[in-house]
């Protein structure tokens, strides 16, 4: 840790913060070479090159000020209605500023072949609903800290210091008043209590002050008749909100939301607040990064499969997609002889679980098909028009969707993302090549490394499809109860082991939350012990020793390698409150306690911290 300091502009530093600044370099040569004007230029490196001469023309931005603001806060200050409100909310929804409640489209939960809309609760500017309700010291702290900054930025609009005050305590209600009827994260977890499909009148039955025809035609979405109200309580929260007299405190709202989700491409006195607040008083992080990471970032997030293209090209060869996917093959054999082998689980059950399991498919690397960014205007002087546009394009590209059959070929990440992730109503697990690089997968590495590093984190996706969420959808997608009573008894007896486990590891003064990571800790678990058993079967029996460590010894090496970390404490605490993974720390030492080939490989005594007497085990 003393050699490894967090640099000033990192709120934590480890693996997956040195790949990413890896990669971010990567994506930074591609911006600049396509920043440079050319006949040659083809037009997707046209907008790669424009978006990044806007995003880092801080002079122009800062001579701009609040000028490309005005248009949008007229329009907010000229509501005068409910036919006004929902008009305007739909253009704030269509550049992604999610006030009030977020609309998308997604595979209904319970037939995962259709496409319909979602209405899900959005609009609160901390990070989680119960932060507008901890008593404790620091939580209380950081609701005033919140406030202040929202002052602040009413101030840099322009408001008179005692009206900014009084505009910053009207959105504070208001968003207090939003989250009692939100659900938090832990709820959120289970799909029963986000899945309300419902047709549009009751939507509006729930909601009747806001005018839901006029917000639709508004959005352009396909008409629809019915949709998912993921969360019903919350608008009738939003219904209590609009029913108040006069629409001042909700038009000082929506100029908060607005501001806040511009702010990275507003003048140096916006980003520099915002800074303070959701990095300095959130994370702890000291200084700011270089605009130009902010804007690799940015890009990313709006480009992405664009930056991506050629980032795939520079990194990703077909080597490397030809050996991820034999890994594959090895951790799917031994999760599915590790499914036949368990003791707890019934022989009808067992046979869903294998169906499941072979239905699983893979995305590895890139897209197959990428997305058409044609139609998106990209202009070298106008970052906040290129990054209003990019987000109506994605909105656009997104409710659009509804009603179609389901594009099974679509990527939820980026290529240079340092990540991965399981669908569970797709039914398929996903790499991106941004995380199949050292440390978590060398192509001319050790096999008992990688399986260590990267194959454990394709046995946590796979696992996923048999955590306490993933196990509610059966083989097609769908939100099915394929579990015996008994299976599922069993299966929940050995989750609690799980959950008290984790619930009883600390960070300063907060506990870890043993139901909010049950899924991660459970997809840990089990990752790493299927990677184990995949690398011997590869391994037939003939593993030899590497600079003195056995196999084994460099599996867990692998394993222990990627989670290397050194975090702020703000960071931690953030993470303990909304995160559904565990920290680091507790990835490791957690799961490894729980492997009893760890404590063989290590020459552990049972007692010891990393051999207790009991253990927990879900796969």
């Amino acid at each position: 840790m003393k050699n490894n300091p967090i640099p000033a502009d990192q709120a934590a530093w480890g693996r997956f913060n040195e790949l990413q600044e890896h990669n971010r370099d990567v994506l930074h040569e591609i911006a600049e070479k396509d920043a440079k004007p050319s006949s040659t230029r083809t037009p997707l490196e046209q907008k790669v090159g424009d978006y990044w001469n806007a995003c880092m023309d801080e002079t122009r931005i800062n001579e701009l000020s609040t000028a490309p603001l005005k248009p949008e806060l007229e329009r907010i200050a000229a509501i005068k209605g409910k036919k006004d409100l929902a008009e305007e909310l739909a253009r704030l929804h269509s550049i992604g500023v999610n006030a009030f409640f977020n609309l998308s489209s997604g595979q209904d939960f319970k037939d995962s072949t259709e496409v319909i809309a979602q209405a899900d609760q959005a609009g609160l500017g901390l990070p989680e609903r119960d932060y507008y309700f901890k008593e404790d010291p620091k939580s209380v702290e950081i609701r005033k800290e919140y406030v202040k900054h929202v002052a602040a930025m009413f101030r840099l609009l322009g408001s008179p210091a005692q009206e900014a005050d009084r505009k910053a305590d009207a959105v504070m209600k208001l968003e207090t008043a939003l989250a009692k009827g939100s659900l938090d994260v832990v709820a959120r977890r289970d799909p029963a209590n986000v899945y309300h499909r419902m047709p549009l009148s009751q939507l509006e039955s729930l909601n009747p002050a806001f005018d839901w025809p006029a917000y639709l035609a508004g959005t352009a979405a396909p008409a629809l008749k019915d949709l998912n109200v993921a969360v019903p309580d919350f608008f009738k929260a939003m219904e209590g909100i609009l029913k108040a007299p006069g629409l001042g405190d909700v038009k000082t709202y929506l100029t908060w939301q607005y501001t806040h989700n511009q702010a990275p491409l507003l003048p140096a006195g916006f980003v520099d607040e915002n800074f303070h607040f959701y990095r300095t008083v959130l994370t702890g992080t000291k200084e700011m990064r270089p605009r130009w990471k902010r804007c690799i970032q940015m890009e990313d997030g709006e480009l992405g499969e664009a930056l991506g293209q050629e980032y795939v090209n520079r990194t990703f060869g077909q080597e490397g997609k030809d050996r991820t996917l034999q890994m594959v093959k090895y951790l799917e054999g031994a999760l599915a002889k590790d499914i036949e082998q368990v003791d707890w689980m019934s022989a009808a059950t067992k046979k869903r679980a294998l169906e499941k399991l072979q239905a699983i498919t893979n995305k590895i690397g890139y897209p197959e098909r990428w997305k058409d960014y044609s139609s998106v205007a990209i202009s070298p002087k106008d970052a906040i028009g290129n990054s209003n546009r990019a987000s109506q394009f994605e909105v656009h590209r997104d409710l659009n969707k509804i009603g179609k059959p389901v594009d099974r070929l679509e990527w939820q990440m980026t290529p240079p993302t340092v990540n991965a992730y399981y669908d569970p109503q797709m039914n398929n697990i996903n790499f991106p090549a941004g995380i199949l690089q050292p440390p978590f997968f060398n192509r001319e590495g050790d096999d008992a490394a990688n399986f260590g590093a990267i194959g454990a984190v394709i046995g946590h996706e796979l696992t996923h499809g048999f955590d306490d969420q993933g196990r509610q959808f059966d083989a097609k997608g769908n939100l099915a109860d394929w579990w015996t009573e008994a299976d599922a008894k069993a299966y929940e007896q050995r989750s609690q082991c799980l959950e008290n486990q984790y619930g009883g590891y600390k960070v300063g003064d907060v506990k870890l939350n043993g139901k909010l990571t049950l899924g991660e800790n459970t997809a840990d678990n089990g990752g790493a012990r299927i990677a184990l058993m995949a690398l011997l079967d590869k391994l037939g029996g003939n593993g030899k020793k590497v600079d003195g460590f056995t196999p084994e010894q460099r599996f867990f090496l692998g394993f222990g390698q990627i989670w290397c970390e050194n975090a702020r404490p703000e960071v931690e605490r953030l993470q303990a409150t909304t995160d559904p993974h565990s920290l680091p720390e507790f990835r490791v030492n957690g799961t490894l306690s729980n492997m009893k080939d760890f404590a063989t490989a290590f020459g552990c005594t049972e007692g010891q911290p990393m051999a207790p007497a009991k253990s927990c085990r879900v796969w």
